[in-house]
């Protein structure tokens, strides 16, 4: 395996030039799969000099019960590394990699990854930065990987491989070549974000919004019922939620028995659908169409158990469905809401941007309950950027406050 080539990232923001082009069909030449411990650590050398990488992952959340990352890939320059995490039982090696600050990391659409990453591997991020999100920022209206590599290199992603289970092995030669092929080019398009965004002053807020992004997390349902994530639970009456919850207890069970995602036992729908109709009997359960006649010829016994305790439960240990506390009704806060909204609006125009990126729903209701006086004031609401207070404070304390 050859080792010697370093490549370094132009600092960010500078105008200058990017690497040589080098075309996909001979990217085999700089490809190395990784998957062994002695391979890890000298790779990890590779991009412990280097000053920005690309990064991507691949994972088997559609196929099996308890997702992980199975593929990692990294690139820097025209070197790419395809690293084989489920034949390595160590990753310590490449974990700093991702820890120094003075390292680039750049991924595209990173909240899943980062997520993933700290949760398999315990990998923190510092210095992360997302073309994703710093192409939205630019006002691109399509920002899929495929889109952007498309607009900006006239490179067509292959997508045979999109949906196969990154699980099995041993892999293709063209599902190594297929992941490293989403990786190749990001030290390069963020080179031009840069300079794009330096261009248009945009820079800390993507800073500041890709800072936040390195700091999410995994997070499981912990002890709220399982019903909270289900899309119109909660226009469900009680009686009907406590089956709900019967119906995906029952559904978890199964699936990690058949090492299968949740959704692939039985889909949210279909179970929202027997939460309301509650079939007491095989004919019934055929009858309300919620589920194909596979799944009522395999699991129908259990599924008209699992509604039957629903409906026993004791009146007094029904469910509720949380809801957030909502402030005390002020009639001033709907004008103060069209206020903020129609400057956001204005300024979107302004700026060629997608009016949600420059303030949220969530945030202008935050804020017309505040009815701040002050753009100081404004640092107090919970979620609210730096770069919006900088950005958009002074016109909204104006929106809210015209005579004053």
């Amino acid at each position: 395996m050859c080792l010697d080539f370093f490549f370094a990232c132009p600092a960010h923001g500078m105008a200058v030039e990017t690497s040589p082009d080098f075309p996909m069909t001979d990217m085999i030449n700089n490809l190395h799969y990784v998957d062994t411990p002695e391979a890890l650590e000298e790779i990890a050398e590779v991009f412990l000099n280097a000053d920005c990488i690309g990064v991507d992952l691949e994972a088997d959340s559609m196929f099996h019960f308890r997702e992980k990352v199975c593929l990692i890939q990294m690139a820097v320059g025209d070197f790419i590394a395809v690293i084989d995490p489920l034949n390595i039982d160590d990753m310590g090696p490449i974990v700093p990699v991702f820890e120094r600050p003075e390292i680039r990391k750049i991924f595209h659409g990173s909240d899943y990854d980062v997520r993933s990453l700290n949760r398999d591997f315990g990998i923190t991020i510092r210095n992360l930065f997302d073309t994703e999100l710093a192409s939205r920022f630019l006002g691109i209206p399509e920002t899929g990987l495929g889109s952007v590599m498309k607009q900006r290199f006239g490179v067509e992603l292959d997508k045979t491989y999109q949906k196969k289970d990154w699980s099995k092995r041993p892999l293709t030669d063209g599902m190594i070549e297929y992941g490293a092929g989403d990786v190749i080019y990001l030290p390069r398009l963020a080179t031009i974000l840069d300079r794009e965004l330096e261009e248009k002053g945009r820079t800390s807020w993507v800073e500041e919004e890709c800072l936040l992004l390195s700091g999410v997390r995994h997070q499981d349902n912990g002890d709220a019922p399982l019903f909270t994530r289900v899309k119109g639970a909660g226009k469900l009456d009680r009686r009907s939620l406590a089956v709900l919850e019967e119906l995906l207890q029952l559904r978890l069970t199964l699936s990690e028995k058949k090492d299968r995602p949740p959704f692939k036992v039985f889909s949210n729908a279909s179970l929202h659908t027997l939460a309301k109709e509650k079939p007491t009997t095989t004919g019934r359960l055929k009858a309300c169409g919620a589920l194909s006649p596979r799944q009522a010829a395999a699991h129908g016994a259990q599924i008209l158990k699992a509604i039957e305790k629903g409906v026993a439960l004791p009146e007094e240990e029904l469910p509720k469905y949380p809801r957030g506390k909502r402030p005390s009704f002020n009639p001033e806060i709907p004008k103060r809401m069209d206020a903020i909204k129609s400057y956001r609006d204005d300024m979107a125009s302004r700026l060629a941007l997608d009016p949600p990126i420059l303030l949220n729903k969530a945030l202008m209701t935050a804020i017309a309950v505040r009815n701040p006086d002050t753009v100081e004031e404004l640092n107090s609401i919970d979620g609210l950027r730096q770069w919006q207070i900088s950005t958009l404070g002074q016109g909204i304390v104006r929106a809210l406050h015209p005579g004053s």
